[in-house]
């Protein structure tokens, strides 16, 4: 089956954008569309994670087709196994490097107690598990109608069970319950995880709206008339989350069904964009900048993540850490707030530029 270069396309930008907005040199200094919603709301930077989860849809379009001369057991072997690798991948992520400096400048093991167990690429995991059996099994109509089920339901549970507040809601309560305070992420000022268990549930129908999307776009090729319909179904998902929004309001830390139907429509129509620049003009567009970041999509991302966390590590300079000091050394003249958006885009770059190699030599690194 063809393969659709804007598919590879919106998974590389996807990637280049998530190093970007993880990656800035002072969080104090960065451009409000960089950073996340406080609470409710929407940034551009809000599209990024479940836009991954989108592609991850997209992938499901071309791999079902492999599924069928393939018995059972092996197709759930296989997932099973990619599963758990991402899953533990994600994991080891946010222990890594398993020490911890004290204030008196020692090191210190960060017991096992002491570490986050769900995040993004967890959730990546558990979407893409839940996702695969649902598509394996379900048809196009019965995903669409459990998706809706999906996100109705979780509606009714956070309204009946808590609130919307970071304090009272029903995720913040489950993963406290199931989990314990200090296995849940603390940056918001409190035990709450912005990838929680019962928050996962929802994220489910971003990879099920990807692969519809996908599905369509790849069987008997793409024209104007499936681009057209794209569009106006990704228009028609824009206005649904406006609506929803009113009562249910768009927030990216709960991952809200709005959040869901207002993101899906939003990957819609960027990747009917792109669809456009590639397939319909008459000089298209090069995007292999992207499609780098695409073909290693997985391993760029972990690249990228634990780099900078080795960076945070390391201490220069008396107890500076290596990532500050290259960003003060190196980026702070520009000015506060492009010194910090420069610094985000030359380490993106210099993920970029392991990633070109790899394209050269033809390495390809799947989980």
């Amino acid at each position: 089956m063809k393969r659709f270069k804007a598919l590879d396309v919106f998974r590389g930008l996807t990637i280049c954008l998530m190093i970007i907005v993880n990656t800035t040199g002072d969080w104090d200094f960065t451009f409000a569309p960089l950073l996340h919603a406080n609470w409710h709301g929407f940034t551009p930077t809000d599209l990024v994670f479940p836009s991954f989860l989108f592609a991850v849809g997209n992938a499901f379009a071309f791999v079902k087709t492999r599924w069928a001369d393939k018995p059972l057991s092996e197709v759930f072997q296989k997932i099973i196994k990619r599963t758990l690798i991402i899953f533990f991948l994600g994991y080891l992520m946010y222990w890594f490097p398993f020490v911890s400096w004290t204030d008196s400048g020692d090191l210190t093991m960060v017991p096992f107690s002491e570490t986050r167990i769900l995040g993004v690429l967890q959730r990546i995991a558990i979407c893409y598990f839940i996702g695969a059996v649902m598509i394996y099994f379900l048809t196009n109509r019965q995903l669409i109608i459990a998706s809706g089920v999906i996100l109705l339901g979780y509606w009714g549970l956070l309204s009946a069970f808590g609130d919307y507040t970071l304090e009272g809601n029903l995720v913040r309560t489950v993963d406290r319950f199931l989990l314990g305070d200090s296995h849940l992420y603390g940056g918001d000022g409190i035990p709450f995880d912005p990838e929680g268990l019962l928050s996962t549930l929802p994220a489910i129908c971003n990879v099920i709206g990807g692969y519809l999307v996908g599905k369509f776009v790849i069987q008997g090729g793409i024209n104007y008339e499936k681009l057209s319909k794209m569009l106006m179904v990704g228009a028609g998902l824009l206005v649904l989350a406006y609506l929803w929004n009113m009562s249910f309001p768009v927030n990216k830390k709960l991952w809200t069904s709005s959040f869901v139907i207002l993101t899906t429509g939003l990957d819609i129509i960027v990747l009917s964009i792109l669809i456009y620049s590639i397939e319909f003009v008459k000089k298209p567009v090069n995007y292999y900048f992207f499609e780098v970041f695409g073909k290693n999509s997985l391993f760029i991302y972990l690249l990228s993540e634990y780099l900078a966390i080795t960076m945070l590590f390391i201490r220069v300079d008396g107890n500076q850490s290596l990532y500050s000091y290259i960003y003060e050394k190196g980026f702070s003249w520009i000015g506060p707030y492009y010194g910090a958006f420069a610094f985000a885009l030359v380490f993106m770059l210099l993920c970029w530029a392991i990633g070109l190699w790899l394209d050269k030599k033809r390495i390809y690194i799947k989980v």
